[in-house]
C-alpha cells in the first residue's frame, strides 16, 4: 500500500490526523453549503467537523503497532490491508510482539445502502446489521463467533430545555477491525480517536482498546449529564421550599420523566460492562480487563446517582403537593372566617327584619343604633378570635 499525500501545513499545526478520502460511492458526503476548514476538513450546515457532521462514513484508518498509518485507505481494501499488517512481523517478531494491527471505520447515521456495503466487506452477522441500521436497541453485548457486537446509549443533557437527548452507538469488533455506528449527536468519537492515538501503548491492545476508550467516554458523558440534572433538581428544591404560591408539579414531572429515560439508557449497560470487567469475552485482549473494571465502577456510581435523582424527585413532588394542599387549606380557613363574620351580621339583620307586632325594639328610639352596634361588636369579636387562631 502506498502512502498518500502529506498533511497540509494547517493540519500539522492543529496536530490532527489527516482526513482519509474513501473510494467510490462510500466516501463521506459533503453537503451543500459546507465550509472548508483547516487541514482539508469540512463542516456541513448543522454539523461539526471530525465526525459530528455529514452522515455516512466519517473516517477509515489503519492502526499498526499502536500508531495510525497515514495515506489513503479505501474501504474495499481496508480488511485486506489489516490482514496483511497483522501478518507482517519485522525483525523476526511475531504479530503479538509487534502489536495489534486493525482498521477502524467510523460511521454516523449511515443509510442502509452504505452500511450494508460495510457489512458485506467485513462479513457482519445479519441480525447485528439490522440492529445497527434501525437502532432503538437496549444496551447489550453479543458475540457472533469471533466478532463482538456492543450497543451503547449515548446521553446529552440540554440544560436550556431540561431534556435528555438519547442516542445510540454500536461497535462491531473483530480480530483486525472495528466498525463504529453512531446515531444522534451525543458522544462524538473524533476526540476519542485522537486521544487513543496519543496512547500507542494502549492502542497496541487492538480493538479492545477502542472498546475501552469508547465506553470510558460514554460513561464520562453520563457523569456530565448527571451533573446538569443535579443542578436543575437543586433549583426545583429551592423553589418548592421557598414559600411562593406557584405550583411546580409540571416542571418536576417533566424532569422526572427525563431522569427515567436517562436511567433506562444507563441501567442495562451495567451487565455488559461487568462481563468485560470479568474478562468473560475471550476474543478481547485480557490486558484491557483492568480498564473495564474502572469503567464499571464509574458506571455503577452514575447509575446509583440517577436512581437517587428519581427518589429525590419523588420526595420533591410529594412536598410540592403537600405545600399546595396546605396553601389551599389556608385559603379555605380565611374564607370560612369571613363567612362566619358575615353570618353573624346576617343573623342579627334577619332577626330584626322580621315583621312581628310584638317586638319591643322595633318601636324603641335606640333600636336601630342598638342593632348596628350589636352587629359591629359581634363582627369585631369574631375577627379578633380568628386572628388569634391564625385563621386570618
Amino acid at each position: 500500500m502506498t502512502d498518500g499525500p502529506p498533511r497540509s501545513d494547517d493540519a500539522r499545526r492543529d496536530g490532527l490526523p489527516p482526513r482519509l478520502p474513501l473510494a467510490g460511492s462510500l466516501a463521506a458526503p459533503v453537503r451543500r453549503g459546507a465550509t472548508r476548514m483547516s487541514g482539508g476538513r469540512t463542516r456541513a450546515p448543522g454539523g461539526t467537523a471530525d465526525g459530528a457532521g455529514p452522515v455516512g462514513i466519517v473516517d477509515c484508518a489503519l492502526y499498526e503497532n499502536g500508531f495510525r498509518r497515514g495515506g489513503v485507505l479505501p474501504l474495499e481494501t481496508a480488511l485486506e490491508t489489516a490482514h496483511e499488517a497483522s501478518g507482517r512481523a519485522p525483525n523476526g517478531q511475531s504479530a503479538a510482539e509487534q502489536g495489534a494491527s486493525f482498521v477502524w471505520i467510523g460511521l454516523h447515521e449511515p443509510t442502509s445502502e452504505q452500511f450494508h456495503a460495510v457489512a458485506t466487506e467485513f462479513a457482519l452477522h445479519p441480525l447485528a446489521v439490522e440492529d445497527a441500521v434501525h437502532a432503538h436497541q437496549r444496551p447489550k453485548l453479543e458475540t457472533y463467533g469471533d466478532i463482538v457486537f456492543v450497543v451503547f446509549k449515548t446521553v446529552r443533557y440540554v440544560d436550556s430545555a431540561e431534556l435528555i437527548e438519547i442516542g445510540e452507538l454500536m461497535l462491531f469488533l473483530g480480530p483486525d477491525f472495528v466498525v463504529s455506528v453512531r446515531h444522534g449527536e451525543g458522544s462524538a468519537l473524533a476526540e476519542v480517536r485522537r486521544e487513543l492515538e496519543a496512547r500507542p501503548e494502549l492502542l497496541r491492545a487492538g480493538s479492545s482498546a477502542v472498546l475501552y476508550a469508547v465506553a470510558d467516554r460514554i460513561v464520562d458523558d453520563y457523569t456530565l449529564a448527571a451533573d446538569g440534572v443535579a443542578v436543575d433538581i437543586d433549583e426545583i428544591e429551592t423553589q418548592v421550599f421557598s414559600g411562593d404560591n406557584c405550583n411546580h408539579a409540571e416542571r418536576i414531572y417533566k424532569l422526572k420523566r427525563e431522569v427515567l429515560a436517562f436511567l433506562r439508557g444507563v441501567g442495562p449497560l451495567a451487565v455488559p460492562v461487568e462481563r468485560l470487567a470479568r474478562g468473560d469475552v475471550p476474543s478481547l485482549d485480557p490486558r484491557t480487563t483492568a480498564y473495564f473494571r474502572d469503567v464499571h465502577d464509574h458506571l455503577l456510581r452514575v447509575t446509583e446517582c440517577i436512581e437517587g435523582f428519581n427518589e429525590l424527585l419523588n420526595g420533591v413532588l410529594n412536598a410540592n403537593v403537600a405545600g399546595v394542599t396546605v396553601r389551599q387549606n389556608e385559603d379555605m380557613r380565611k374564607i370560612t372566617a369571613w363567612v362566619a363574620i358575615l353570618a353573624w351580621i346576617t343573623m342579627v339583620a334577619g332577626i330584626y327584619g322580621m315583621n312581628f307586632d310584638h317586638m319591643p325594639e322595633l318601636h324603641w328610639m335606640l333600636g336601630y343604633p342598638f342593632a348596628l352596634a350589636l352587629m359591629l361588636a359581634g363582627a369585631v369579636w369574631l375577627y379578633r378570635a380568628f386572628r388569634r387562631n391564625r385563621w386570618l
